[in-house]
């Protein structure tokens, strides 16, 4: 799985997405809100680390996501 921090502009928050190992889409949330149903993407008992991983990730930058 991939993870992508998206810099928001005036009004628009910043976003993050997640995309699978094909870079499809799987999951578009705010990157100041927790993202809910996270068994569905096999994140479960994860929050924090991926709370974590959301305040360090550079905008722009795609990156594996290994928590």
């Amino acid at each position: 799985m991939y993870i992508i921090k998206v810099k928001g502009k005036a009004k628009i928050p910043d976003y993050i997405q997640l995309r699978d190992e094909n870079f499809v889409l799987i999951a578009y949330f705010r990157a100041d809100r927790p993202l809910k149903k996270l068994e569905k993407y096999g994140l479960e008992g994860k929050e924090d680390a991926l709370r974590e991983v959301i305040d360090q990730l550079p905008f722009g930058k795609l990156q594996k996501l290994e928590i």
